[in-house]
């Protein structure tokens, strides 16, 4: 995992919080000389800068909902130390949770023990430089149907549209079509989709921010659209790691990230919605609608935890709600005498012209 190299970080990060059974052969290398203090979890909420210069954390050592947890407890707290995020798994719940810190940093396995003191260095002698408030900003919104047509698709349009009304900076909103096989987001839009999945592939790694912008179509200049042309095998053209990575970057590059989610459930699916901060469940005003409605709202909830409570947005109006359609209007006199094409004569002579 690591070129044993000793580099001299200890001036910079004194005081070392590792979490990961992993991180303590850091001693003889790139932490030579820090005080390293090896715990779990519970020990991340206690963590401050009186206390810790800094904290690093193995992502592969921990389940994703429990790590995700610590963070936004550490996030949530005052003066919360640098955190550095070191693995080769780094799930979108955990990064996003991570990036609501004032100091934090990613860095991917494998890595040289001069990456991970460059790393270190940027968080630690130089905070302000090392935050991204353009990630640490971000908001993401799920919306997704409980039954199809009710409208999910058209909501999410809508809200991308209005909050790209109110920007004051370019490219301040994307649209994330994830109907990967035959979404429609594009076509509401008048807009040509430029997203291929074959050239992302099962390659996670090979997506950043360049190669993100190379695939969105603007459509104002506060509104990007992220979506895929038309392809059956779509889902399967893609793996999870890549749709997590890709959403990661969305969130990372603009203030705003909506996301299309398809109501059947994909690999990626509860692991994006994890990750955002409102979950909208969009249905019709009918029984059945309802029930389903009702239904994946607590599918989600249970899956995800207390923490993420799906919202139930009601949106058309069916014509037969709770009974029986309205009757048709009863025909006027004249329009009862005057017989069809093709009906039989009623015996009656035509009145005189």
């Amino acid at each position: 995992m690591l070129k044993r190299k000793k580099t001299d970080t200890s001036a910079a990060a004194r005081r070392v919080l590792a979490l990961g059974s992993s991180l303590a052969g850091l001693a003889d290398g790139p932490l030579a000389g820090a005080q390293i203090e090896e715990a779990g979890l519970d020990r991340l909420a206690q963590a401050r800068n009186s206390n810790c210069d800094l904290v690093l954390i193995d992502a592969d050592a921990w389940e994703a909902q429990p790590l995700a947890q610590a963070l936004q407890a550490l996030a949530d707290a005052p003066a919360a130390p640098p955190v550095l995020l070191v693995g080769a798994h780094m799930p979108t719940m955990v990064v996003r949770n991570l990036m609501r810190l004032e100091r934090s940093d990613v860095l991917e396995a494998p890595y040289t023990a001069e990456q991970l003191a460059m790393a270190i260095a940027g968080l630690t002698t130089a905070p302000s430089a090392a935050a991204a408030p353009s990630a640490a900003s971000s908001r993401c919104w799920a919306i997704t149907g409980a039954v199809g047509g009710s409208g999910a698709t058209t909501l999410a349009v809508e809200v991308a549209t209005e909050l790209a009304a109110r920007a004051t900076k370019d490219k301040s909103v994307c649209l994330v079509d994830l109907n990967l096989a035959d979404g429609q987001a594009a076509a509401y839009l008048g807009a040509q989709p430029a997203l291929r999945l074959t050239e992302f592939g099962q390659a996670a790694d090979r997506i950043d921010a360049a190669m993100l912008q190379a695939f969105v179509t603007p459509v104002t200049r506060q509104l990007d659209l992220l979506a895929g042309v038309r392809e059956p095998g779509a889902f399967d053209a893609i793996g999870r790691e890549a749709v997590l990575r890709m959403l990661e970057i969305a969130c990372e590059c603009y203030e705003w990230v909506i996301l299309d989610i398809p109501r059947h459930r994909r690999p990626w699916t509860l692991e994006a919605l994890s990750g955002c901060d409102e979950i909208l469940v969009i249905s019709e005003l009918t029984v059945p609608a309802l029930l389903a409605a009702r239904s994946l709202a607590d599918e989600i909830e249970d899956a995800l935890g207390a923490d993420q409570k799906p919202r139930i947005l009601l949106n058309r109006l069916a014509s037969r709600m709770f009974g029986p359609a309205p009757p048709c209007r009863k025909p006027s006199a004249r329009s009862a005498a005057r017989p069809t094409p093709g009906s039989a004569p009623t015996g009656r002579r035509p009145p005189p012209p």
